[in-house]
């Protein structure tokens, strides 16, 4: 969770709510990103469909992170699935398919408009004709430029990928690839980079290490070497995290420790929206029961995966509201795979405490 209103440089403020999000959350009733249907093979990044077009999981939306923007309003990142040339499957043939990264913009965490151009390709990102997915954007330093930590992965999930890494300095818009990677664990394949700005100047990066659940590191030099810490955040060892711990979500609670909301896959074709907390952001807890959990029906009827927070615009009621997004697979392609797009909910309405 980013929060720049509360601090536009890389500080542990950026992280911070009054209020516990909470357990409790309403799915909203429409799409915040709608994939493109199956005829717009090749789309333009500002293109808006029918939700009533044919779409059967060729292409797809996934990975959303939202940064709210210093003067107002908030800038979504995410990822564009759509078909590599020779394998037209796309989304549903994932190790074969292409993304890239796109953004959309909102003045309320409510209604979207995706943005002309890409704000980084494949090609440009390392991956080649694959894959970049999974944008972190964070402040750099006093907060002039900002820096995305992205997956970059050219070839099958089961090969050795890397973090890397992209800087911007005209507030999120045009991106240039950093030299190397900013974390490589040789033989092991990592996605869904998560960072936090710690007390000490510090800043640590939760990823998914596959087959292991999620793992972290920690720089000393402003988030661009990182070093493996010992252990695991969270394993891949409960009811509905068993084949995957996946995409953490981290905000700090005033005098209250981390929350971490992820995703768990119980198997292949069911995944939910967990929760954790911890004091120190190395020792977790897992709760037991999940915040979301596919459909009934409709378009998470399969998966409720990868998501992010923000802390919706005050009302004059004086209530905190969040809204998460995810990324929804509605299971009705082969294998119960099919469209993903990204969906919201919204949490139960708490009293507003000052920060």
């Amino acid at each position: 969770m980013f929060d720049l209103t509360q601090s536009a440089s890389a500080s542990p403020r950026v992280h911070l709510v009054a209020t516990d999000p909470g357990r409790l959350w309403t799915k909203d009733t429409a799409v915040a990103i709608e994939a493109p249907p199956d005829i717009d093979v090749d789309p333009r990044p500002e293109s808006r469909w029918s939700p009533d077009a044919v779409r059967t999981g060729i292409c797809g939306a996934v990975s959303p992170r939202v940064i709210a923007l210093p003067n107002g309003g908030y800038r979504m990142y995410y990822s564009q699935i759509l078909p590599r040339p020779g394998f037209p499957a796309g989304a549903n043939d994932y190790d074969n398919a292409t993304t890239r990264i796109l953004s959309a913009f909102s003045a309320d965490g409510e209604a979207w408009s995706p943005e002309p151009g890409v704000r980084l390709s494949p090609l440009l990102g390392g991956a080649e004709d694959f894959r970049v997915v999974s944008s972190e954007v964070v402040p750099v330093g006093d907060g002039r430029r900002l820096r995305m930590y992205y997956e970059c992965c050219a070839g099958s999930q089961q090969v050795t990928n890397s973090i890397r890494s992209a800087i911007s300095g005209d507030g999120g818009m045009e991106w240039m690839p950093e030299p190397d990677a900013r974390w490589e664990v040789a033989g092991r394949n990592i996605s869904a980079p998560r960072l936090v700005f710690l007390n000490d100047g510090r800043c640590r990066l939760y990823c998914v290490a596959r087959g292991i659940g999620i793992v972290s590191a920690v720089s000393e030099d402003g988030g661009l070497a990182f070093r493996s810490e010992p252990g695991v955040r969270i394993a891949q060892d409960g009811e509905y995290d068993s084949h995957a711990a996946f995409a953490p979500e981290i905000c700090r609670v005033v005098d209250a420790g981390y929350v971490m909301y992820y995703a768990g896959y119980g198997r292949p074709n069911r995944a939910y929206i967990l929760r954790a907390v911890s004091e120190d952001g190395l020792t977790w807890y897992k709760e037991l029961e999940p915040v979301l959990a596919p459909g009934p029906g409709g378009w998470d009827a399969a998966k409720c995966s990868e998501m992010c927070l923000i802390r919706l615009p005050q009302r004059e009621d004086n209530v905190v509201r969040y809204r998460m997004f995810y990324e929804a697979c509605d299971g009705t392609a082969s294998d119960e795979r099919g469209v993903w797009r990204i969906a919201s909910a919204t949490s139960v309405i708490r009293r507003f405490a000052a920060q």
